[in-house]
Formats: C-alpha cells, structure tokens, sequence
C-alpha cells in the first residue's frame, strides 16, 4: 500500500472510491461478493470513478449502486484527503482489460440512518454482493484479500473514531 501524490503515479492506477458505512452501534457493513468463494470474499463497498467524477459524489453513487442505499439515509462523517494505492497481483493484471497497474482509493465514513430492510443488493446490475453483516472496523482488514489488506488496515485507522 501506497500514499500516492506524484501525478506520473497517479496516472497508473485506476481511480476508484471506498465506502466504509456505519450503523448506530459503531460497526461496519461488509459485503459478501457475489458468486465468490474462498476465505476472503468480504469486503467495504468500493468501485471505479468516471473521468472528471468528484471523489465525494463516487462514493454516493457507488454505495448506491452497491448496497442500494442512498445519500438521504445515510451521513458523512468524515473522509481520507489522499489516495491510497494497491497494485494488482499478476494473476488479476493478467484478467484485466486495462493497463492499470492497480487502484488508488479515496475512501469516505458514512453513518447509516437506515434499517437492514433499506438494502437492496440489486439495485443496479451488475450485482456486486450476494450478503452482507455488520462487522467491527477492527477485524474488517483480517477478512480482506491479502493484497488489498494494507489499505484495508490504514481505512481502519483513518476511521477509528467513528466506531
């Protein structure tokens, strides 16, 4: 994991924003992949920026998209100011229709105002989760694919104090 700001670097992972959501007890809301298997198949709700897109209004959108929730249920607490990066592993740069070495994040903290009954995991196809489960922040990064786990751990940090 990386802290990106040369713009050089930048160029080479493809932009994306991440959605850490909270419920009223301080824990996360974590998806189960759909169609996945393996130990690692949880994670936040995350997805590619269009060209020119808001790093802020991404994340709205993706959590629409991903969770069915929208920006009136839920409030902002609070963002990370800089990229995070990963890159991916050979095996998944292999699979990828694009060039980008990996992805740089901005991650934003959402409290949820909602109930579970609210979520809709096909709102928008293509289904990104199949489940979720509410999970503490702190054992969230333990759940993640390894290769995204260092973000994982330093969203963790980050977001702490809304726990």
């Amino acid at each position: 994991m990386s802290t990106l700001q040369d713009p050089a670097a930048l160029a080479a992972y493809r932009p994306n924003a991440g959605i850490v959501l909270f419920n009223r007890d301080g824990l996360t809301w974590v998806g189960r992949r759909y169609r996945e298997t393996g130990q690692w198949i949880w994670q936040w709700p995350q997805g590619g920026m269009d060209a020119g897109e808001d790093p802020q209004a991404a994340a709205y959108r993706e959590l629409y998209e991903e969770t069915g929730i929208r920006g009136d249920q839920v409030e902002l607490l609070g963002g990370i100011e800089h990229w995070l990066a990963y890159d991916f592993p050979p095996e998944v740069l292999a699979l990828r229709k694009k060039n980008w070495k990996g992805q740089r994040q901005r991650w934003f903290a959402f409290r949820f105002l909602g109930t579970d009954a609210d979520f809709d995991l096909t709102a928008v196809p293509p289904q990104e989760f199949e489940a979720f489960r509410w999970e503490r922040l702190e054992r969230v990064p333990e759940l993640i694919i390894p290769w995204k786990r260092a973000v994982y751990v330093e969203v963790a940090k980050a977001f702490a104090p809304f726990a």
